[in-house]
């Protein structure tokens, strides 16, 4: 193009304008041998100078400023194969210094030029709005920039010919953060993610993904977990890779522990066969790697010792009674200790009581009850579980050998009943509710005292499943389980040995 600017040196060109001594001079248009390129504007000595538009045949033009024949100076130049527009400094016709290009895309760039390529500093938006500001090297992004993406993400750091590489700081749009070492546009090398879930990992990164990449969860301890009746235990867990080795890198994926009770016992390990579920519950079989199904069975933690504030005490004529308006009425004098312990144990709940559970939260939003926890560099600890007696609604149907002699603990049971009936009828005296409302009742078939507070002897299981919400790139743990076997408390066993 820089040619075209030059004019023939045959004063018989087809010059139509002031001529003072055969030289052109002023404002004039000039038609090219070759009728592929026009001018018009102004000319000082022969050559084209000031301001003029050399137009081309297929439409294209550039209009702006000439110095002694060439395109030197602030000018706008039109392609019209691209439909792309430059408004900006040219030298000897070529895009130099600074300038505006609008691309037919409906994209833009304003920076530096050199050569007609992007070079040095500028701003870029695509066609799809994302934008880029940042140093340029022959057309691409190339140097320390930061980029806006259209899925709301922004990326600041280093580039490579239009490629993230080197460190830089990810912020996605979803809340996750990524920062360290970058290569052809994805995490490689040692970096920190703090994602939206809460999991933090710092590590090695390869091709996108964690070096040491946790694949599944691993329950600590024996193949049986064997536990005393009435007591409680220590559960370890870790996550690890595919290959055994503990993800120390990670922590923050929330975990939840369940428990189920095998749904058919053995008479080797239990005195029931298998518990009958009444009223509303629905039994849900889940297959365990064991070889046999389980139904869900509750867990029980140590209650919290943060005294609370004690309740209001309307006037009431039984002294043995306290009541609040908001808290069932509970004997606290007259009543034997294990009928008092098994309507505190049992309160009456509604079918959608489970899905209200109490939680605390932590600082991200977590779930963080006692059936919840984090991990910890690849660790997690749930303290203290015990297994408590099966909630009432679970009646155990006992194998024929194992029937205790009702004639034996029919005169407590009486005891319990007469007792606590005493304490529904003072309460349904005050109140318009039903009583069952607010106090349970004993066991219409009396057990003794070991295994009235806490679970059968029997097959049980422990299952540890992630939580994490949204899961961490895009993969959930598969569920954890563990044998646990609940083994008769000493006081079951004195008779057995005794005969």
């Amino acid at each position: 193009m820089a040619s075209a600017g030059r004019g023939p040196e045959d004063s018989r060109s087809p010059y139509r304008g002031s001529v003072r001594r055969m030289v052109r001079d002023g404002f004039g248009q000039y038609l090219y041998q070759n009728t592929f390129f026009r001018y018009e504007g102004e000319w000082k000595d022969g050559k084209k100078h000031g301001h003029g538009k050399l137009l081309f045949k297929d439409g294209s033009y550039y209009e702006g400023e000439f110095v002694d024949g060439e395109i030197i100076g602030k000018g706008q130049r039109y392609w019209s194969s691209s439909g792309n527009t430059y408004s900006g400094e040219f030298f000897l016709g070529e895009l130099q210094g600074h300038g505006i290009m609008m691309y037919k895309d409906g994209g833009k760039y304003e920076g530096e030029f050199s050569h007609g390529a992007r070079e040095g500093h500028g701003t870029l938006i695509d066609k799809n709005g994302q934008f880029y500001q940042g140093s340029f090297h022959e057309n691409k992004k190339h140097g320390v920039g930061q980029m806006t993406f259209n899925n709301g993400d922004t990326y600041d750091g280093d580039w490579v010919r239009d490629r993230q590489q080197g460190r830089g700081l990810l912020r996605a749009a979803d809340g996750s953060r990524y920062q360290g070492q970058w290569r052809n546009g994805i995490f490689n090398g040692q970096g920190l993610m703090i994602h939206c879930s809460g999991i933090i990992y710092d590590g090695l990164w390869i091709n996108g993904y964690p070096a040491t990449e946790a694949s599944k969860i691993v329950i600590l301890g024996p193949n049986v977990i064997k536990v005393v009746q009435g007591s409680s235990f220590t559960l370890k867990v870790q996550l690890q890779t595919d290959d055994g080795e503990v993800v120390k890198s990670e922590s923050g994926r929330a975990l939840k522990i369940r428990a189920g009770v095998r749904y058919v016992q053995l008479p080797t390990f239990s005195t029931f066969s298998f518990f009958k579920v009444t009223g509303d519950a629905e039994v849900k079989p889940i297959q365990t790697p064991f070889g046999f199904e389980c139904i869900s069975y509750p867990l029980m933690y140590p209650v919290s010792k943060k005294p609370e504030p004690e309740p209001e005490k309307p006037e009431i004529e039984d002294p043995k009674l306290e009541c609040s308006e908001d808290a069932p009425c509970s004997p606290k004098e007259d009543l034997e200790p294990e009928c008092l312990l098994k309507s505190l144990l049992y309160p009456a709940k509604d079918d959608s009581e489970d899905l209200n559970e109490p939680q605390l939260t932590s600082s991200l939003g977590r779930q963080t009850s006692p059936h919840y926890q984090q991990v910890s560099h690849g660790l997690a600890v749930f303290h203290n579980i015990s297994f408590p007696a099966p909630p009432p609604e679970y009646q155990p149907i006992m194998f024929l050998d194992s029937i205790p002699n009702k004639k034996d603990q029919e005169p407590q049971a009486t005891k319990c009943s007469e007792k606590l009936e005493k304490v529904k009828k003072k309460d349904s005296s005050r109140r318009n509710k039903s009583p069952t409302q607010q106090i349970m009742p004993c066991l219409d078939q009396p057990l003794s005292s070991s295994d009235t507070l806490t679970a059968y002897p029997g097959e049980y299981v422990i299952m540890v499943q992630e939580t994490t919400t949204p899961p961490f790139l895009g993969k959930t743990l598969p569920t954890a389980f563990a044998h646990v076997e609940i083994l008769p408390s000493q006081k079951q066993q004195a008779p057995k040995d005794s005969s």
